[in-house]
Parts: C-alpha cells; sequence; structure tokens
C-alpha cells in the first residue's frame, strides 16, 4: 500500500528522539515487531510510568498489546486508533502512528523544543515530559464531565418549565382560603407538639436512667467499702494454731536436711560397695 505522508513519520519520529533510523522499506511488508517497538516508545513517550505489557511473542499477546496501547492513547490523550490498522503492521499502520507522533510533535513545537538534529548517540538524552500536564488534563476532562451532566440536568428543567410556570402561576392566581390555611396550620402545630412532647419524654427517662446509675453506683461503693474493711480485718487476724504450724514447719527444715544428709552418705555407701564387688570380682576373675 501507499505510504502518505511517510517522510513526515520519519520527521517527526527522528525529531522525537526516536534512538533508530526508519526507512520506507521497513513497512513495504507487515512488520509488527517495528511496530509494537514504535508503539511502546511512544507510550513511554506520553507517560514514563506506564505499564503496558512489550510482550508480543504470541498472537494473543499482540492483540492484548495492540489493545492496551489504543486504550491508553484514548483515555490518556484522546487520540483514537484503529486497532486493525495497527495489526496489520504495514503502511496503514503509519497513518495510525501519525496520530500519535504530529500530537507529540506539535507540542515539543509549542514547548519549544530543538528538533533533534544530533548524532545518534545523543539522540536518546532526548526528553520529552507530558507528565506535568496530565494532572491538567485529568482536570479538565472531570470538569467536562460534570458540565455536560450538569448541563443536562439543567436542559430537563427548562423543558418542565412550561408545566411548572402554568401551575406556579395557577397556584399564585388562586386566593387563599382562610378555613383550609387553619386546617393546615393546626396540623403542624399539633405536629410540632407531638414532637415537642417527645422530647420531653425522652428527656425524663433520661434523668429517670441518670438517677437510677447513681444509685447502682452508691450501692456498689458500699459494697466495695465493706470488703475492703473484712479484707483489713481478716489480715490483721492472726489464725489459729499458727504458733504450732510455724514450729512444726521448723521442725520439718531440721528432719529435711538430716534426710539429705543420710541420703548423701547412703548413696556414697553404696557406690563403695559396688566398687569393692566389682574389684573381688576381677580379683576372682
Amino acid at each position: 500500500p501507499a505510504l502518505p505522508h511517510f517522510s513526515d513519520f520519519t520527521e517527526m519520529m527522528r525529531a522525537l528522539g526516536y534512538p533508530r533510523i526508519i526507512s520506507m522499506e521497513n513497512f513495504h511488508t507487515p512488520n509488527f515487531m517495528l511496530v509494537s517497538e514504535v508503539l511502546l516508545w511512544l507510550v513511554k513517550r506520553y507517560e514514563p510510568q506506564s505499564d503496558i505489557p512489550g510482550d508480543v511473542e504470541t498472537e494473543q499477546d499482540r492483540v492484548f498489546f495492540i489493545k492496551a496501547v489504543a486504550q491508553f492513547m484514548a483515555t490518556k490523550a484522546h487520540i483514537r486508533l484503529n486497532t486493525k490498522r495497527l495489526y496489520q503492521a504495514d503502511g496503514y499502520a503509519v497513518k495510525e502512528l501519525l496520530k500519535v507522533t504530529s500530537v507529540l510533535y506539535g507540542a515539543m513545537s509549542t514547548q519549544g523544543g530543538e528538533r533533534a538534529d544530533l548524532p545518534e548517540e545523543d539522540s536518546t538524552k532526548f526528553k520529552f515530559d507530558l507528565g506535568s500536564k496530565i494532572a491538567d488534563l485529568k482536570a479538565a476532562r472531570q470538569l467536562a464531565s460534570e458540565i455536560t451532566s450538569k448541563g443536562a440536568v439543567l436542559y430537563d428543567l427548562l423543558g418542565k418549565e412550561v408545566e411548572l410556570r402554568e401551575a406556579r402561576t395557577e397556584s399564585i392566581a388562586r386566593p387563599l382560603e382562610i378555613n383550609e390555611a387553619e386546617k393546615v396550620m393546626k396540623i403542624a402545630i399539633s405536629s410540632v407538639l407531638e414532637e415537642v412532647q417527645k422530647t420531653k419524654d425522652m428527656l425524663n427517662n433520661v434523668t429517670l436512667d441518670e438517677a437510677n446509675l447513681e444509685a447502682k453506683i452508691e450501692k456498689r461503693k458500699s459494697e466495695l467499702e465493706r470488703s475492703q474493711k473484712r479484707l483489713q480485718t481478716l489480715q490483721s487476724v492472726r489464725p489459729a494454731f499458727m504458733d504450732e504450724y510455724e514450729k512444726i514447719e521448723k521442725q520439718l527444715e531440721k528432719q529435711y536436711s538430716t534426710y539429705l544428709e543420710k541420703f548423701r552418705n547412703l548413696t556414697y555407701l553404696e557406690q563403695l560397695l559396688h566398687d569393692q564387688r566389682r574389684a573381688e570380682q576381677e580379683m576372682f576373675e
């Protein structure tokens, strides 16, 4: 297929700092690897932090890649790309790539960016960052959606104005009936009185609950005082047979020390007896 404006595309890519040289021969036959590389490079120019995967080995990976790039350009840059032409990866794909490169090139020219007439090793150093404009674009898009929704609501309300104007005029022109107004006022007064009575009842209930809680608190305090006094009484009174218990405890300590001494002596004598028997056995053998 013909390649219209191909020279513009190559010139724009070179000016934007694309590290490779693109020629017409690259797109005479479908070249998906080159198209995917250029697309990924352009996406990184728009948003360096983008997480679009660059895996295009299988057919499913390629379809997913093309869809992801098209969705990214539609949401971030408002550029509508033809996914079928991009998937063809031939001259028709260049037409779609021109949509993206034209925007980038125009933004670079607006910001006073210099054309990348640099050697190939220095052209990669050229950076074009639209990150500072992303927040403004998001805010503008949000304001545009709010304006659209509010405009639709306003349009609907204005459409009902004809009927509402007639009803409003009829209501204003209708004479005020004293009896009806008095009836409505009485209903409103009775409703307010009911609300007041409910509020008073709630206040009375709160007062009653407060009195009950105070009574429970006083009861708990008196129980605590009685328990503390009983504890002090029990601590001050010496239990019965405590003297005899302490005396027996001291005797038990002495008996235990005697037991330990005899146990050690017995163990020592048993060891000596064991050694003596072993010595006699060795002499007998």
